[in-house]
Parts: structure tokens; C-alpha cells; sequence
């Protein structure tokens, strides 16, 4: 693992409807968040319309939480730029041999 990431989630695509959905009407998905799963499982429901790239859509990811998001992606195939989620956090997607990659930038409130 690279230096100054730290391992925080699996992304996992799906089509079954979870208890405790949450739509995000940006990105146009459904999902139940990590914080919520002893295990660090993301469970992620795509629309048809999402504006993620399929590869995002259709294969689980992993993300690491990283200091610098620019040093993070610097040099590698970004397939969803940079973006902040909300306020506090900023994200981005490479993807690496095959499979997504999710970078995650928090920010402390100021």
C-alpha cells in the first residue's frame, strides 16, 4: 500500500433494495455507508442514469482514506475526477489493473 492511505471501505454494487437506503440525487445512487456495517461494506444501488463510469457501476471497489488527494491520484488513470460529496469530504476514482480504486479526502470543519 502506498504511504498515507489507510484502508476504510468496500464498495459493493448491487441491485437488491437495503434497509436504511439514502439517495444521493447528484450521482443518482442509493446506498447504505460503511459506518453502518461492522465490516466496512458499502452497498451501492446505481440508477440507470448515474454518471459513474460502469466499471464503478458493475465491480466492487476498495477506498482509502488519504491526506492529499492531488499526490493520491497524481500519475494515475483517473476515471472520476475529484468531487466533493459534501462539505467535508472530496472523492475521486483511479481505476488500477482492472478494478475502481476510490480516494477519499476529509477536511476538517472550519
Amino acid at each position: 500500500m502506498e504511504k498515507n492511505m489507510k484502508y476504510h471501505h468496500i464498495g459493493i454494487p448491487t441491485q437488491v433494495k437495503r434497509e436504511g437506503e439514502q439517495y444521493d440525487k447528484k450521482f443518482k445512487i442509493w446506498m447504505v455507508g460503511c459506518e453502518k456495517s461492522p465490516y466496512s461494506i458499502e452497498w451501492l444501488r446505481y440508477e440507470k442514469d448515474c454518471p459513474f463510469p460502469e466499471l464503478v457501476k458493475t465491480v466492487a471497489h476498495v477506498g482509502f482514506a488519504v491526506d492529499d488527494m492531488d499526490e493520491a491520484i497524481a500519475g494515475k488513470n483517473v476515471i472520476i475526477e475529484p468531487c466533493y460529496i459534501n462539505e467535508t469530504l472530496r472523492i475521486a476514482f483511479i481505476e488500477y489493473d482492472g478494478a475502481p480504486v476510490e480516494f477519499l479526502e476529509f477536511k476538517k470543519k472550519v
